[in-house]
């Protein structure tokens, strides 16, 4: 997997920035950073089916402002990309309304219900990779069957892992916040117990597979071993799970998501699993819902977060300032790692940063649809001046 993320940005600034300085495009008077645009492999858009929630415009402006030029949107939309037929919508959407590049995923299973094989075929050369996410493939022989034709494709299996008879109702962590506030609770082994399986499959059928949005102490150690043992496996954690635990929790839709906050020892896994490489890439799970889905508290708000137009900012100011991990190693994780990857090209994509620069996190600004954020309020270092996708400017600070 390439480590060294496009060098040329960082020696050639100036040839970057004075004539965007001159023709006034950048203000004068700032320290600015210039990295190769971001790339997120687990976003969800919410259109076609959903539009209320997000949409491509609305969520690839989010992207942009955050420093992102790639985005892989997940299949949980109305219809189900599970055919040709029905990924036609999302992708006329995208090539009227993106503003960055936008590659969606095709479902592994018809409807994601589990029961039967997506147009996999059909389906392979349109889309960046087969998942079910927000559902977990309850079933070993259809996850086997769908690793199987996925190798024969060339094309990665993208797992949400979560075994659906272990969840009992629960809708956060099964901790000590749990208990102490008569909430019902998620246990880790509803994640770490499929990911051992489909590991075990990978293992037996030579498939190339990604875990989503890792969360617990378990996950870290069986990918750990199952790289040490010549799996071809990767995974992806996201901001939240390296910054916050169950001891953050508030009574509050914006502070729940899926997976749920675990504990102290989770994240702290979660962070030698980025530091020691076991941990390939940071991805959002950025997934917006409208204000009244996310005022019902714990229990009754829907799942998910935003995540796009805070994370460089959210990461920088808490691991990379502190010394938990180089901003070299934040680009691996943000750029070269989920390109490399996910077969996700550099064109001519740049984000300019003062990270210098103290902001306040303020949801209202947002240019997402959604606006839950565990963050808000947050005071953080760091703040994009410009977006450059494909040479044209896609974000651009106002005065």
């Amino acid at each position: 997997m390439q480590k060294r993320v496009l060098p040329q940005f960082g020696q050639n600034q100036s040839q970057i920035l004075c004539p965007l300085i001159e023709a006034g495009v950048l203000p004068r008077g700032h320290e600015y950073s210039v990295f190769p645009g971001f790339c997120d492999v687990h976003v969800h858009f919410r259109e076609p089916g959903f539009s209320y929630k997000e949409t491509i415009a609305s969520g690839t402006a989010a992207a942009a402002k955050g420093g992102y030029t790639a985005v892989c949107t997940m299949p949980n939309l109305n219809p189900v990309p599970d055919s040709l037929a029905r990924l036609a919508p999302q992708e006329e959407q995208i090539a009227a309304t993106a503003l960055i590049h936008v590659y969606p995923y095709g479902a592994i299973t018809v409807g994601q219900q589990g029961r039967e094989l997506a147009e996999l075929d059909a389906l392979s050369d349109h889309v960046i990779a087969f998942s079910d996410d927000g559902r977990g493939v309850q079933q070993d022989a259809m996850m086997e069957q769908a690793m199987l034709r996925a190798k024969a494709l060339g094309k990665l299996i993208v797992a949400h892992c979560e075994d659906n008879s272990l969840l009992r109702g629960g809708y956060i962590h099964d901790g000590i916040y749990a208990r102490d506030h008569g909430h019902r609770g998620i246990c880790s082994q509803s994640e770490w117990g499929q990911i051992r399986r489909d590991l075990e499959l990978a293992k037996k059928t030579g498939a190339s597979y990604h875990v989503c949005h890792i969360s617990t102490k378990e996950s870290v150690a069986l990918i750990r071993q199952a790289k040490a043992e010549g799996v071809d496996v990767t995974c992806e954690t996201a901001p939240h799970y390296l910054v916050l635990d169950e001891r953050d929790l508030q009574e509050d839709g914006r502070f729940k998501m899926n997976p749920p906050l675990r504990g102290e020892e989770d994240r702290l896994a979660l962070l030698r699993g980025i530091q020691d490489g076991t941990i390939d890439m940071i991805a959002t799970d950025h997934a917006p819902h409208s204000a009244e889905e996310k005022s019902r508290g714990l229990e009754g708000s829907a799942f998910g977060i935003v995540g796009l137009e805070t994370a460089f900012q959210v990461l920088y100011t808490k691991l990379v300032l502190p010394g938990v991990i180089s901003l070299a190693r934040l680009l691996e994780l943000l750029v070269s790692a989920p390109r490399a990857r996910f077969g996700i090209p550099m064109g001519n994509d740049y984000t300019v940063w003062d990270l210098t620069e103290t902001t306040c996190i303020d949801p209202e600004t947002f240019l997402s649809k959604g606006r839950a954020t565990p963050f808000a309020g947050w005071e953080v270092q760091g703040q994009c001046y410009l977006t450059v996708c494909d040479g044209k400017i896609v974000y651009r600070r106002q005065p």
